[in-house]
């Protein structure tokens, strides 16, 4: 049984089927490949885009999607083995996991880091225990890396570009100032599916202490030697954008600092100025320019970034509903 917890696990083949088959939903929203199916949808963090596309994605394909709270409108759930639960939670995954899969055909995990321990929150233990213990199969709707938001991503670069080959495409995934310190999700799985696609992709970022967990630099490179292109890190703002053919911006915290964000706000303070704005795109090839969404305007962005036709951001916001409807309708055809 395969799940969908990062691209990394998908062959090459895998995820161009699957994209090639998001294209084709987008073509034709409606369709019956979750007729009779059903997909649990457990958030332990809010969402707008991806409760609303994997929603609707289930419903376009004839299937039902249940969603769930744990906390709020189910239970809190226990993820550690040989716990006494005497405190707040009243079920443990291992039952929670196991009962889903008797009820539905796929489960849908959005869990974020609790951002005190990195050492314990890239182990993406929620996740994990879903897919441990669900004899279905578990998609990751957004954890420590975001795969649906890759997919998305790459189907957007291609219909901007008119080609399924990026290769000899400048790509820059910079990071950019957020008052808060943000999880790495997005960017984690940004280099990973543009160095997967085979493109030129420098990370860009003020300093070494922004610098990813090693485990993604190291998928970084082992995507270079098998698909072409190249990796590097660049902290020099006008080179790194210069020549580039896509740009896309992501605010994260310094992992030296995790859960010690006090710390780190002022180092972060100083690099206000890696916003994107109309004269760092000015030194691109005419790059397009993407984000995950939701951005703060002028903040991230500037408005006339976010204006511009470059700005591909609300298509890659679209696509999550292309994808991950063809993510769920792959998985599915397993059985």
């Amino acid at each position: 049984m395969k799940h969908f917890l990062n691209t990394q696990d998908w062959s090459r083949a895998e995820l161009d089927a699957v994209l090639a088959e998001a294209a084709r939903f987008k073509r034709r929203r409606l369709g019956d490949e979750l007729k009779g199916r059903s997909i649990a949808l457990v958030f332990f963090n809010a969402s707008m885009r991806t409760r609303t596309s994997f929603e609707l994605g289930a419903f376009q394909l004839g299937g039902h999607a249940i969603v769930l709270q744990p906390g709020k409108d189910a239970w809190p759930i226990e993820f550690d083995l040989g716990t006494v639960m005497e405190g707040e939670t009243e079920e443990h995954i291992a039952e929670v996991a196991r009962v889903l899969a008797r009820y539905v055909d796929l489960i849908g995990v959005r869990a974020f880091p609790k951002f005190a321990d990195w050492s314990v929150d890239r182990e993406d233990r929620v996740l994990r225990s879903f897919a441990r213990y669900a004899t279905v199969p578990v998609i990751n709707m957004e954890t420590i890396t975001h795969p649906c938001q890759e997919l998305a991503h790459a189907l957007a670069l291609r219909e901007h570009f008119g080609s399924d080959d990026l290769r000899g495409r400048k790509y820059v995934l910079t990071w950019t100032y957020h008052p808060k310190a943000l999880n790495t999700a997005v960017a984690n799985s940004a280099l990973t599916i543009a160095t997967r696609m085979g493109m030129d992709v420098t990370l860009l970022c003020p300093n070494e202490d922004y610098l990813l967990d090693e485990r993604y630099l190291g998928w970084a490179r082992d995507n270079v030697a098998e698909s072409g292109g190249s990796f590097a890190v660049s902290h020099d703002i006008d080179s790194a954008y210069a020549g580039a053919h896509a740009v896309y911006a992501k605010s994260w915290g310094a992992l030296p600092y995790f859960g010690a964000w006090e710390r780190e706000k002022p180092m972060r303070d100083r690099y206000r100025h890696f916003i994107v704005d109309e004269a760092k795109m000015a030194l691109t090839d005419g790059a397009v320019f993407s984000h995950c969404l939701p951005l703060r305007r002028n903040v991230k962005a500037t408005d006339a970034v976010m204006d511009s036709p470059a700005c591909i951001a609300v298509d890659e916001a679209e696509n999550r509903l292309h994808v991950q409807k063809a993510v769920m309708a792959a998985l599915v055809a397993q059985s």
